[in-house]
C-alpha cells in the first residue's frame, strides 16, 4: 500500500557503506529525506545524487539528513560513494524490504530485472510522520527537489 503523507514512516535498520546499523526511529529529533534510486553508477541515479551532494548545507540548514537507499550491496554503494564523493549516508536494502514496505519497488524493470528500487523521495519529519512522498514509476524521471525544500523549509 503507498505511503502518505500524515502516516507513521514504516521503521527500518539497514547498514551503511561503512557497515553501521541506520535505523530510522532512532533518527527522532531530525527531519530525514529518504531518497530511494534504482543502481547506483547508471546516468541519472548519479545526477540526481550528485545534485543533493551539491546542494547538501540546504538540508542540514533545515535540520535534516539525507539517506539513499537503493537494493545494491553495501559494497557496491560504498564504491560509488567514493568514486561521486557523496557527502551522506547511503544505505543498502539488499533485501528489498525497506522498499516493499515503502511500496516503491519494480516487480520488472529494464532488461528484465526484478525488484529494483523505484526512484522515489520521502520527507519524514522529527517525529517520523511522512511529510512528503513521491514514488516515480519512470526511472528516467527525479524527483521534484524543490518541493521537497518547500516542506523541508516549512517544518522548522
Amino acid at each position: 500500500m503507498a505511503i502518505q503523507v500524515g502516516q507513521q514512516a514504516p521503521d527500518f535498520t539497514l547498514r551503511d557503506t561503512e557497515k553501521n546499523k541506520v535505523t530510522l526511529s532512532e533518527q527522532k529529533g531530525k527531519n530525514v529525506v529518504l531518497l530511494f534510486f534504482p543502481l547506483a553508477f547508471t546516468s541519472v541515479c548519479t545526477a540526481e545524487l550528485c545534485g543533493v551532494r551539491d546542494n547538501l548545507a540546504f538540508y542540514n540548514n533545515t535540520n535534516a539528513v539525507v539517506y539513499g537507499l537503493s537494493v545494491d550491496s553495501l559494497f557496491s554503494l560504498g564504491k560509488f560513494k567514493e568514486e561521486q564523493k557523496l557527502n551522506f549516508s547511503l544505505l543498502s536494502d539488499f533485501n528489498k524490504e525497506v522498499s516493499t514496505a515503502y511500496d516503491c519497488i519494480y516487480g520488472d524493470w529494464f532488461n528484465d530485472m526484478k525488484g529494483v528500487s523505484k526512484r522515489s523521495a520521502f520527507v519524514i519529519d522529527k517525529e517520523g510522520v511522512v511529510q512528503y512522498a513521491e514514488v516515480l514509476e519512470n526511472a528516467g524521471d527525479v524527483p521534484n527537489f524543490e518541493a521537497i525544500q518547500q516542506v523541508l523549509s516549512t517544518l522548522n
